[in-house]
């Protein structure tokens, strides 16, 4: 619309005579306001008010109908979303519709506190009195209007059409709008409101159907689908389908003609600029560059190295120096002069030494097998330190007999730790040996050796799988597959029950009366039996388990060297992060975005939409569809004669936003021939203009000159009040 300056609006509203009608039509999506008599509204907006907050001053400011994207930057618009005076299509919320009517006379060029014109105003089918009455009251005592009159905004679009020719006398005028779809029986040209029904099903609702599709389709572009922009797309794209099942299955072939009727949205991209492979020169200088930081490191490295040894140095000669200091003490001075050092005892200093020799050893990379028999020599060192084990106890002191219960424990201990050093040196000649083996086939033949250790690793990873569920549910079943549902005793191995069987048994055994199990020492025996950990579950990991971890390391090799990951073998494998438990989510691998990926297709989504105004259901309202409502409206009409309903299906007309869809008149005429007689006429036909017909309509009824007689004076407001209003009926057959 061109900018029209506010000193030429106060003009034109200075021009018309105070008893030239203003004429409304309040939709609930746009507010239509301009004089009667004229062929197009001066003021077009949408019907919304939103209260934004100024991000620098922070006062509150009130946008009315439709903004400029451009002043967004200047306000907060995130905690105050547009707020409609609507409830469907009933006006609830007065305080917002004062900010629209205030915005619309503004926009007309009023500049009194009084609006001295007529007002004629639409409202909705069988609007409440109450509603009604709120919108008297705020257009009598807010705007001073000295008459109001109100009409149904479908029976105007109708009369305007009707003069065109469009449509009969006897007609059947049905309105999707914004928020509530509405049908209407016209007979002799005047509305028969007791056949009328509605379905709150609209426009609203395919617009938001539309958007919660594409969100759902496309999350990563969720910010997109402002519904200003849905909008569009839904009156630009959609259509109604002549047959929804037929339509669908169309689709889904993906024949040529679905891929035809498919639009796309290309949202804005820009391609990334395109990396040029680097240059010999800057390749060796990277190489330099990483050769110098790799040296630097390595004798960091070194250094330290040398620093640790020399410590663990220091400190072993130190431990020596005590112990040879030790050995010239009397043994009467030696808790003296061990309390002048950080120790207790002479076996501590020379456990100490130990751990600082084995160190040492360690920090200067001696082989594997020294270090081993060294330790060896150190056991049997400790071992003979053991004099007492072998002397029976009937040749020791209580004393003794003490220290040689504590011996004995040393001795066990340092045994069989050596038996678990010595199985775990086996055990990483046997991995070594095995890894050799491997590494020899793999030279031979990659491919034949990466599909074997693969088809093996799989086979193990079942095994162990099987055995887990066989340990948590028990070796069968009981009748179903619910683990929930075996019993205890299923789930115990075999070591398991046999300690329960011990307990039961001792716990029984000594018959009825009082309990007295573990009052005697042999009691404390079968405790020990008890606790064995004999088990073979419970001792970590079996050979095939073991076997599984070799075998995964084979395939998978990761070399931490700052963010890089590389992969010895195969690089697609991704083994199971621990034994048992479920398959980890596969780690995505990111790839460079294309001008596909910022397409938004329409598909299915063209004609499933305006589908839900013949199949509310698909959208949780459970009331009829449009020709189901027309069948409905038929039924209800009173008898008024002889081949009225084969002249209301003769002339069905529609009018409303909603029905511009492509396919809409044709699907409506196939739904109501199926639910009337065989035979019976049918013609399905639209307004010239179903949005702007209805305040054509009532701009054209207002210049009629008995047209004061239907209005509501303000002196009747006040003098007859809300009980007149409950009556008020307006006719539309002038």
């Amino acid at each position: 619309m061109p900018f029209i300056s506010q000193i030429q609006r106060q003009s034109d509203f200075n021009l018309f005579p105070s008893t030239t009608p203003i004429v409304i039509d309040n939709g609930a999506s746009y507010f239509r306001i301009g004089w009667a008599g004229e062929t197009d509204p001066r003021v077009i907006f949408r019907n919304i008010v939103q209260r934004p907050r100024h991000k620098a001053t922070g006062e509150t400011v009130s946008i009315v109908g439709d903004h400029d994207p451009a002043l967004l930057k200047y306000f907060d618009c995130t905690r105050s979303g547009p707020r409609s005076a609507f409830d469907g299509n009933v006006v609830y919320q007065f305080e917002i519709m004062e900010y629209i009517l205030d915005f619309g006379f503004d926009r007309m060029g009023a500049n009194g506190a009084e609006i001295d014109h007529p007002v004629l105003i639409t409202e909705g089918v069988c609007n409440p009195v109450q509603s009604r009455s709120k919108m008297a009251e705020l257009l009598f005592e807010t705007y001073g209007i000295p008459s109001v009159a109100f009409g149904v905004d479908a029976a105007f679009s109708y009369k305007y059409n009707q003069q065109l020719g469009v449509c009969d006398k006897d007609s059947l005028a049905i309105c999707p709008g914004f928020s509530t779809t509405n049908v209407i029986p016209f007979i002799n040209g005047e509305p028969v409101f007791q056949g009328s029904c509605r379905t709150n099903i609209g426009g609203y609702h395919i617009t938001d159907y539309l958007k919660q599709l594409l969100s759902l389709k496309y999350p990563y572009h969720m910010a997109r689908f402002t519904w200003e922009k849905v909008e569009d797309l839904k009156m630009e794209h959609c259509y109604i389908a002549p047959d929804y099942a037929s339509e669908a299955r169309l689709f889904q072939k993906g024949t040529k003609e679905a891929e035809d009727k498919t639009r796309s949205w290309q949202l804005p991209w820009i391609p990334p600029p395109a990396e040029e492979p680097p240059s010999e020169e800057e390749i060796a200088r990277k190489a330099a560059i990483k050769e110098k930081q790799g040296q630097r490191l390595r004798e960091m490295a070194e250094a330290k190295r040398s620093s640790r040894i020399n410590e663990l140095e220091n400190e072993l000669h130190g431990l020596e120096f005590l112990l040879q200091q030790l050995e010239q003490v009397e043994d009467d001075d030696i808790p003296s002069f061990l309390s002048a050092t950080a120790y207790v005892s002479k076996q501590e200093i020379e456990s100490a030494r130990q751990k600082v020799s084995q160190s040492l050893r360690k920090t200067k990379g001696e082989p594997k097998g020294d270090q081993v028999e060294a330790e060896e020599k150190i056991d049997l060192a400790q071992n003979e330190k053991f004099p007492l084990i072998d002397i029976p106890d009937n040749m020791l002191t209580p004393d003794q007999l003490k220290e040689k219960r504590r011996q004995l424990f040393l001795k066990t201990t340092s045994e069989g730790r050596q038996r678990a050093k010595q199985k775990r040196y086996e055990l990483e000649l046997e991995q070594e040996r095995k890894n050799q083996q491997d590494e020899e086939k793999r030279l031979e033949n990659p491919e034949l050796y990466l599909e074997q250790l693969r088809d093996k690793y799989k086979e193990l990873s079942e095994k162990v799988e099987q055995r887990k569920r066989l340990k948590t549910n028990g070796n069968h079943t009981n009748g179903n597959s619910m683990a929930g549902a075996v019993g205890r005793g299923e789930r115990l191995s075999a070591a398991q029950r046999e300690r329960m069987r011990l307990l039961t048994t001792a716990a029984f055994d000594r018959g009825k009366g009082e309990d007295t199990f573990g009052a005697r020492d042999e009691d404390w025996q079968l405790y020990k039996l008890m606790s064995k950990d004999n088990d073979d579950d419970d001792e970590g990991p079996d050979q095939e388990e073991a076997e599984l971890t070799r075998i995964s390391s084979r395939l998978q090799v990761y070399v931490s060297m700052s963010v890089i990951l590389w992969q010895e073998i195969d690089p697609t494998f991704v083994p199971k992060s621990e034994l048992g438990t479920s398959q980890p989510a596969e780690v995505p691998r990111f790839r460079p975005l294309t001008k596909e990926d910022f397409q938004i297709v329409l598909g299915v989504e063209r004609f499933r939409c305006p589908e839900i105004l013949f199949h509310p259901n698909w959208i949780g309202v459970d009331q009829a569809g449009l020709d189901e409502m027309a069948g409905n409206s038929i039924r209800r009409l009173p008898s008024v004669g002889q081949g009225v309903e084969e002249r209301l299906t003769n002339s069905i007309f529609l009018t409303g936003g909603s029905c511009l869809f492509p396919g809409i008149a044709e699907r409506l005429e196939a739904g109501i021939r199926m639910i009337r007689p065989s035979g019976s006429p049918i013609k399905v036909v639209r307004a010239v203009d179903p949005v702007l017909d209805a305040w054509r309509g009532a701009a054209a009824y207002a210049v009629d000159p008995l047209f004061p007689t239907q209005t509501f004076s303000r002196t009747d407001y006040f003098e007859k009040g809300e009980d007149w209003l409950r009556r008020y009926q307006l006719r539309y057959g002038l």
